[in-house]
């Protein structure tokens, strides 16, 4: 059985998770141009983020965008 993705709770410790909503949720976005401020932003308004903003740190953020970066230049 797939994974529903969009009905998934988010937390900061799935950050795959996290990578493939924002990729649904920006699309045309260049994860080049992204910053950990924005990343931020993004992150804690995505429907089903269910976690502490607080507990987001730096190393985490830059973890997500080089992830995400990976996933989007994926072949």
């Amino acid at each position: 059985m797939p994974v529903n993705f969009e009905m998934q709770q988010l937390y900061w410790e799935s950050s795959y998770a996290i990578v493939l909503a924002l990729m649904e949720a920006q699309p045309d976005v260049d994860v080049e141009t992204v910053g950990t401020e924005q990343l931020f932003r993004w992150i804690v308004a995505l429907p089903t983020f269910d976690d502490d903003p607080l507990l987001a740190h730096e190393a985490l953020l830059e973890q997500i965008l080089r992830e995400w970066y990976e996933e989007a230049n994926a072949e």
